[in-house]
């Protein structure tokens, strides 16, 4: 396994930062992805079916496209961010999918989290269309892709590297070589939203139980955030609870899809996952009370239902 380390212009030739990329999905991070390319100065081509978010990156620079096939026959490189396997089926295959108009060579680094049988299927359906795939699922959230600091966890062929190199390089910190075929990126990926899934619904159970037992919020944060209970997510999701603000940055409803692939690729190895079956319950029970589009630390909103606790209210905070 090979590791890429930080992307900055300096370590992106100008001559490829003029490659023509794709972005299809403009969601949190499809669409700083796209700035990011923009900002690092590569030709970038935009799709999405919201005309307001396709506005406003013409505004910043990008070449605006309704439909994958459209973008298609523009671009080298194309970075497919939607949300999950269907939509990345539609925009490579359905009826105005992108694989029919790509030029031969070209790359699609797929970075939606899907299930890695999915993902083995598609490198070969692009395969017998000369398309080179990239299994390229991204972590960081929006912040991080924002900034050009996504980890991406990739397999597939050297070419298929090669290719999507100087787009890599722009987008990502790290970059994780993990294999030669299409599938390994999104088994790591996997067990990386295992691990964040799991992790937030603990931190809310946690901050849960100490609002019942009568712990400050903001203290009890502190606390925990400089002991060994603390989490990167304890870390990121808390403060979100903790301002009462529950817009979605990743939303409930993401993990009761990433769990339930999760849950489905072990059922078919055999292979028990006591905690995440649990986790992905709490997840099915907040979406089930129609929370399922609020940021995912709206699982604390279950507790509350169960037991009446208080939970801080949406406040103004100078920090």
């Amino acid at each position: 396994m090979n590791t890429h380390g930080s992307a900055t212009d300096r370590n992106t030739p100008a001559g490829e930062r003029n490659t023509a990329v794709g972005v299809i999905g403009l969601g949190a991070m499809g669409l700083g992805v796209a700035r990011t390319l923009l900002a690092k100065g590569f030709v970038v081509h935009a799709c999405d079916v919201r005309e307001a978010v396709l506005q406003s990156i013409a505004a910043e620079g990008a070449h605006v496209h309704r439909t994958p096939a459209d973008l298609g026959p523009h671009v080298d490189a194309v970075v497919v961010l939607v949300v999950n396997a269907d939509q990345t089926e539609q925009v490579l295959f359905g009826p105005q999918g992108a694989a029919g108009t790509l030029r031969p060579g070209a790359v699609v680094i797929a970075s939606s989290t899907v299930a890695p049988a999915f993902a083995e299927s598609l490198g070969e359906r692009l395969a017998a269309r000369g398309l080179l795939h990239l299994d390229a699922p991204v972590s960081g959230g929006a912040a991080r892709a924002a900034s050009g600091e996504m980890t991406v966890m990739a397999s597939g062929s050297t070419a298929a590297f090669d290719a999507a190199a100087p787009v890599l390089g722009a987008i990502a910190a790290k970059v994780y070589r993990l294999g030669d075929r299409p599938g390994m990126g999104s088994k790591v990926k996997m067990i990386n939203q295992l691990l964040a899934g799991v992790h937030i619904a603990a931190a809310t159970e946690a901050m849960a139980l100490g609002i019942r037992a009568g712990i400050d919020p903001d203290a009890l944060y502190e606390v925990i955030s400089n002991s060994a209970g603390s989490s990167w997510m304890f870390a990121n999701r808390v403060p979100h609870i903790l301002a009462g603000d529950y817009t979605p940055l990743s939303a409930v409803n993401i993990f009761v899809k990433d769990l339930g692939i999760v849950l489905d690729s072990a059922r078919a190895l055999t292979f028990p996952l006591p905690l995440t079956s649990a986790a992905h319950q709490m997840y099915l029970a907040t979406s089930a009370s129609g929370l399922g589009g609020e940021d995912d630390s709206a699982v604390i909103k279950m507790f509350q239902k169960l037991t009446g606790i208080e939970l801080p209210h949406a406040r103004a905070r100078d920090d």
